[in-house]
């Protein structure tokens, strides 16, 4: 293995948004901050909840919401051919 041409390999803290931290080792020489991790994700918690990053789940509902009003959609007229 050549000497000095490897990245330095540090213990670094991650940071959840849940506020779970835990120490790992990274390349990174700063904190890394993660949205998610095993103490609150809900495939290794067994709880089923939304996960919402940054109102996304709210900013989707809003987009495609018809505003309580229901469309009506007229049947297709068929259309007659003649043939010579």
């Amino acid at each position: 293995m050549k000497q000095e041409i490897h990245p330095n390999y540090q213990e670094i803290n991650v940071i959840c948004a849940c506020g779970h931290s835990f120490k790992t080792r990274s390349t990174m020489s700063e904190d890394l901050h993660v949205e998610i991790c095993s103490d609150c994700h809900p495939f290794f918690t067994g709880k089923q909840k939304l996960v919402d990053t940054a109102g996304r789940v709210d900013r989707f509902k809003r987009r495609y919401a018809r505003g309580g009003q229901t469309e009506t959609v007229e049947p297709a007229k068929a259309v007659e051919t003649t043939e010579a």
